[in-house]
């Protein structure tokens, strides 16, 4: 059984295609804040996610785990705090490890939620859309992929979220993941300002057992999806 973990002001729906492949039980969860979920709490932090991700996993007996960005790194602090959890491991576009994230990913997390602040839909939906390869840009699923973000990121205590995201790291050391054994995969990007590909080069060395697959441009899921899918249904086969 395989636990899926979404990223920021994502849902159920943005993580389904990851598992599309994964043979067995695939289980698919909002996080506080997120689908109809009760508000994160005050001053949360990457733990308060991890305790989320937990629940789920136990409840449902989940052997094997992936996240998603946000979803990474809850899984992340998972496993540091319980190293044997899981047999097998995926993340995908981890966008932090043990230092806040860098400048770029912050102003587009402030021109978010300052897009937010003043009820500008059309300047929050620019924003949006610079996650959209260029190529996609203005096609039927890259205006269906903004609309649905622009609704998730307009729920109530998303735009603090925003805001104290970029402030927090997932561990204060990636040594504490030494202890992790279970065999993982590591999927990054290169030139993804929200996703550094550095960041996944040194989770990648800070665990065990762990495969690194670095795409060479950001937008894996609209330019990379059959090759993606390839990827983690045969690693968690």
């Amino acid at each position: 059984m395989t636990v899926f973990a979404h990223g920021l002001g994502g849902s159920i729906a943005d993580a389904r295609p990851l598992g599309s492949g994964v043979r067995g039980t695939r289980v698919f969860f909002s996080f506080r804040g997120h689908g109809a979920s009760e508000p994160l709490p005050p001053g949360w932090t990457y733990r308060d996610l991890a305790d989320d991700l937990e629940t789920v996993a136990d409840e449902h007996r989940a052997t094997r785990a992936l996240g998603t960005s946000l979803g990474a790194g809850a899984l992340t602090r998972l496993v540091a705090d319980r190293p044997g959890r899981f047999e097998r491991l995926v993340f995908f576009l981890p966008a932090a490890l043990d230092r806040p994230r860098p400048a770029d990913a912050r102003d587009r997390f402030a021109a978010l939620a300052a897009a937010l602040d003043d009820g500008d839909l059309d300047r929050l939906a620019a924003v949006v859309t610079l996650e959209v390869p260029e190529a996609s840009v203005g096609t039927p699923a890259a205006r269906a992929y903004v609309r649905q973000r622009v609704e998730a990121l307009r729920r109530p205590g998303l735009v603090e979220a925003l805001r104290r995201l970029p402030t927090l790291t997932v561990l204060p050391s990636p040594d504490a993941l030494r202890a992790v054994e279970a065999p993982a995969l590591v999927l990054g990007c290169q030139g993804d300002p929200l996703h550094p590909e550095s960041v996944a080069e040194h989770l990648a060395d800070a665990l065990p057992n762990a495969e690194l697959h670095i795409y060479g441009a950001p937008g894996v899921l609209w330019n990379q999806r059959s090759d993606l899918r390839r990827r983690i249904s045969e690693f968690l086969r």
